[in-house]
């Protein structure tokens, strides 16, 4: 049984504008939390200043920008919310990006998760094997990552 498209749409789209609200408001309230600290002048230190105002220049842009990737939209949002983004910018950038994030997952997401879905009932062990080739490319990836990086540092230091 097939989910209707507007359904999945609307779904998904309340779930992301309900998770991205909540943790720009976590950011707004860690930074609300640390002002009352004893480090809390340094949100009023000329740097802090400047992270604010490229925040709320740049940030609703680099908010929409974040839907569109993968393991950022978190710290993104977070960052909105401790740099006191206004909500007049904000709530419009994370709408647009909620969109655009559902229609991403309502289409080719939910096709791939089915696609795997229907090759692991067919095969659980093809699926394993599938999602084990996956992980070993993946980590290959950071290794190899990780070397370049420590060969190139190593090559500047010398």
């Amino acid at each position: 049984m097939s989910l209707p498209f507007g359904v999945a749409l609307a779904a998904l789209f309340a779930i992301v504008m309900i998770r991205v609200n909540v943790t720009y408001w976590l950011g707004r309230g860690a930074v609300a939390g640390f002002s009352h600290t004893r480090f809390g002048n340094a949100l009023e230190r000329p740097k802090a200043a400047r992270a604010q105002a490229l925040i709320q220049r740049w940030g609703p842009y680099a908010v929409v920008l974040s839907f569109l990737t993968v393991g950022l939209q978190t710290a993104v949002n977070l960052a909105a919310g401790a740099g006191r983004m206004p909500l007049r910018r904000y709530l419009p950038a994370a709408t647009i990006g909620s969109v655009l994030w559902a229609l991403l997952y309502a289409t080719i997401g939910l096709a791939a998760l089915e696609a795997w879905l229907a090759v692991a009932a067919a095969s659980p062990v093809g699926a394993t094997v599938g999602v084990a080739v996956v992980a070993l490319v993946v980590v290959w990836v950071i290794v190899a990552r990780r070397r370049r990086a420590a060969v190139k540092s190593a090559d500047t230091v010398v």
